[in-house]
């Protein structure tokens, strides 16, 4: 296969640039994988969709606030502590994923300058939050890997120094609303550097008559890495490598996956991150409780243990997760649904909106 099999026209004008009013007012459209049969409804109509007895697995990986702004400084040893009173020029750092308590790997721009052994100096206005990084070395794929100082509450710090990472298609800055709708209603554990975008339709109410139609609810975690936005640079599919990602699977969900395997029943992901974990693990047998990491790659062929209904944002054009959503419902009539969208105007990426395939 040819990853340009996996093309489609666009318009920009069709890009999500905001999130909808209402999170449970997007648009969803429904394709029936076995016919390619689609219509058009709303997300809100989902409960009604689900039967008694399903499972629904949601990813419950929290974004923190992983773009950061930074000034240079030149470490000299490795026992200064405050920046020098001439920094040597400010540097945008993104956050990609963390390595140890206090390493993480990171996209520093422009970076071409920085060099293992600098320190990198954030404070926010006022100098009420400060932290302090040393660059200790370059990665595979061009980032750097940064060692912080330790300090009380790093998370709380980035909060207030980081900025919501919005993916690079919405051409804007983040603003104070983004801190919430760039979020799960349901996100707990923190990690992930874009969110799991299927998810941001939920809502309480939504959740409520989820439950109250007699459908479970389980939660996976997989920490969404910078490589969901990596353009694939190669012709062919077979030749595509994915980054790891690191996910948990609660012993509670383990138990909800084993019984519905058991019971024949429906299992549903609510978005692709929870569909690689689920399949990722099912390649292990028997569900069980763990972590990990993950760098499975799923494109057309590939045989599901598991999952039997996806709910899924539209997806770039020639992506891995488009390659995903069509392994999973046929190429041809993915692709059929997507012209639909399009000529639809349906809104698309992340903040846009979603398809049901069953």
């Amino acid at each position: 296969m040819l990853v340009s099999d996996f093309n489609y026209e666009l318009p920009e004008s069709l890009i999500a640039q905001r999130p909808p009013v209402e999170r449970s007012g997007a648009r969803m459209l429904t394709l029936n994988r076995m016919t390619g049969a689609y219509e058009d409804c709303m997300f809100r109509d989902l409960p009604q969709m689900l039967h008694k007895g399903d499972l629904l697995v949601l990813n419950d990986s929290r974004v923190i606030p992983a773009r950061l702004f930074a000034q240079r400084e030149k470490s000299f040893g490795h026992t200064q502590k405050e920046p020098s009173k001439a920094p040597t020029g400010r540097v945008q750092v993104f956050l990609t994923e963390q390595k140890g308590d206090w390493e993480w790997n990171a996209l520093v721009r422009p970076g071409r300058k920085v060099l293992t052994g600098e320190v990198l100096f954030f404070e926010a206005s006022g100098g009420e939050k400060k932290l302090r990084a040393e660059v200790i070395a370059h990665g595979d794929f061009g980032e750097r890997t940064l060692r912080f100082d330790p300090v009380p509450d790093f998370f709380g710090a980035l909060e207030v120094l980081g900025h919501v990472p919005l993916p690079p298609y919405i051409h804007r800055e983040d603003a104070d609303t983004d801190r919430d709708r760039y979020q799960t209603v349901y996100a707990r554990e923190r990690g992930s550097v874009a969110a799991p975008t299927a998810g941001l339709h939920f809502t309480p109410e939504i959740l409520d008559r989820i439950r109250e139609r007699g459908i479970r609810v389980a939660f996976v975690t997989l920490h969404v890495g910078l490589g969901t936005f990596q353009p694939v640079r190669v012709e062919r599919v077979e030749k595509i490598q994915l980054h790891s990602e690191r996910y948990t699977l609660p012993e509670a969900t383990a138990k909800e996956l084993n019984s519905a395997m058991r019971d024949s029943r429906r299992i549903i992901a609510a978005g692709t991150t929870t569909v690689r974990t689920l399949e990722h693990c099912a390649l292990q047998g028997e569900f069980r409780p763990h972590s990990g990491s993950t760098s499975i790659f799923i494109s057309p062929g590939f045989r599901f243990r598991v999952v039997q209904a996806l709910l899924t944002n539209f997806h770039l054009p020639q992506s891995t997760l488009l390659m995903l959503v069509s392994a999973f419902g046929g190429t041809r009539h993915v692709l059929a649904a997507y012209g639909h969208a399009v000529a639809e105007r349906y809104r698309f990426f992340s903040y846009g909106d979603c398809m049901f395939l069953s």
